[in-house]
């Protein structure tokens, strides 16, 4: 009898010990971790005058979801962004408003006078796709640009 409490003893010890698992198998219960989405960033477009051109530098963008993009009235103002409704993504006016606080119409940051003003715009919940915009001031001067969210 003592023999058969002792095997059982130490069977239940290598029982409890390996678990019971696979090797290699995952614990009941736990599920892996899945990788935090990165971080959102903070991207920086200057509005120019050089000359007689004006523009916004880099005039071009790619960007992610939920980052930000921060516009600067370094010279040649007033400025703005302004989106075309029609050269963006279906579906994306709704979450585009929501990050362009202070509009001035649909879609439409407001006017910067003072230098160095800032204009931010949260790019949260946007679909992917291209966002063309445009400063209303220069239009006529071209001075127009290009979002691209991955």
């Amino acid at each position: 009898m003592r023999n058969v409490a002792m095997l059982l003893g130490g069977l239940a010890f290598v029982v409890a010990a390996c678990g019971g698992q696979r090797e290699g198998a995952a614990p009941a219960g736990d599920t892996a971790a899945a990788a935090p989405p990165p971080a959102a960033a903070t991207h920086d477009v200057n509005m120019v005058m050089e000359g007689t051109t004006y523009s916004y530098v880099p005039a071009e963008l790619m960007i992610r979801p939920g980052d930000r993009v921060n516009f600067h009235n370094v010279s040649g103002g007033p400025h703005n962004v302004q989106f075309w409704p029609d050269s963006i993504p279906a579906g994306a006016a709704e979450p585009l408003g929501a990050g362009m606080p202070d509009q001035m119409a649909p879609l439409a940051g407001p006017l910067l006078v003072e230098m160095p003003a800032t204009y931010t715009i949260t790019f949260a919940n946007v679909p992917a796709g291209e966002y063309k915009f445009y400063c209303l001031p220069h239009l006529a001067n071209k001075m127009t640009g290009k979002i691209t969210v991955q």
